[in-house]
């Protein structure tokens, strides 16, 4: 490591366009994994609406994923801590069968 090196942190410059700037709202997230990813489908249900759309897909390794769920307990206890508990609201159950027949055993 170059002397002028030592002590300094690499940035990371991050673009955000415009489009991405909006974002995307979802209320329900649908994670699945297997061996080697986990993939979080971001959902918006509407109610009496039988038809949800995914809005975003992201896939990610199991790595970054522990990661993610790390960041998300850590931001969600500093919210609380400046906000004040956030209460669950009441188990909504919704049928999932994503366009598929159900599973029968």
């Amino acid at each position: 490591m170059q002397p002028e090196q030592q002590g300094t942190e690499q940035q990371l410059n991050i673009e955000l366009t415009e489009e991405m700037a909006d974002g995307e709202y979802a209320n329900l997230a649908i994670i699945t994994h297997s061996f080697a990813e986990f993939v979080v489908d971001f959902v918006n249900v509407m109610p009496n609406v039988p038809k949800a759309k995914v809005k975003s897909r992201i896939v990610m390794t199991p790595v970054h994923a522990k990661r993610l769920m790390r960041a998300m307990v850590e931001n969600v206890k500093r919210f609380e801590a400046q906000h004040g508990p956030i209460k669950d609201q009441e188990q909504i159950n919704m049928p999932f069968n994503f366009g598929t027949p159900t599973a029968q055993a």
